[in-house]
């Protein structure tokens, strides 16, 4: 979960896009856990669950958790969802429980583990605007935007079925440098990278830069991805 103001209060929230996929693809029991109250109960949330999901937000990663300036101080921050879901990674990493991070959380397993983020991959040479269109209603911003060609002989594509997969675009910020023990899955046509996993950790490692989560009943893709983190859930309660 993450913070939002709301007429001067502060609140933790969580859209239903999020949550949804992992009960009616995935057969999860979600558990929202709070990211205002610091790190003192993480084992404790950890010992209660199977697995460990990281969406999306609004909000963009402190940069100087990655040892860069802020070059984009007009954009939201959540430097309690930064320290509680790092810290998070690194635990559940240890724990040998499954990861599924979804944009932010994508960006957020990297800077765990020691990669680093383009604030502005707009503003790189080589690389397209990544952006949704805000002027537009969301089944356009989050409609099919550029493909994606899939790491060959990789699990990923073998999981997918495909070399390349159509998917949608609302991000600013991507992966710039890998952190350790991360290989790309999947990269977009101007060479970014947009989806990642851990090969060397034992527990089912994934990570992408797109949204899966909207409508996710609806394509075939997304409804492997929630599937495979679903079973790699119940295969760790079952052996774990």
């Amino acid at each position: 979960m993450g913070s939002q103001e709301r007429n001067g209060h502060d609140y933790q929230v969580m859209t239903h896009k999020y949550i949804k996929p992992l009960v009616e693809i995935g057969g999860c029991t979600p558990l929202l856990v709070p990211t205002c109250c610091g790190t003192e109960d993480l084992d404790s949330y950890l010992d209660l669950v199977d697995g460990v999901y990281l969406s999306g937000a609004g909000s963009n990663i402190d940069p100087a958790l990655y040892g860069q300036p802020n070059l984009t101080p007009d954009k939201a921050q959540d430097r309690e969802r930064d320290l509680f879901d790092i810290a998070l990674v690194r635990a559940a990493i240890d724990k040998g429980l499954p990861i599924l991070g979804i944009c932010r959380g994508m960006q957020e397993i990297n800077v765990a583990l020691g990669g680093d983020i383009h604030q502005k991959v707009y503003c790189e040479p080589g690389f397209e605007d990544h952006r949704e269109d805000p002027q537009t209603p969301p089944e356009v911003q989050y409609g099919e935007s550029h493909m994606v060609e899939l790491v060959e002989d990789s699990w990923f594509a073998e999981l997918m079925g495909a070399k390349k997969i159509p998917v949608n675009s609302l991000h600013g910020q991507a992966i710039k440098r890998l952190g350790k023990g991360l290989a790309p899955l999947a990269y977009a046509e101007d060479g970014l990278v947009e989806a990642i996993h851990a090969p060397e950790l034992p527990q089912f490692t994934l990570a992408v830069q797109w949204h899966p989560e909207w409508r996710a009943k609806d394509n075939p893709h997304s409804v492997k991805i929630f599937t495979a983190f679903g079973e790699a859930c119940r295969q760790h309660a079952a052996h774990g």
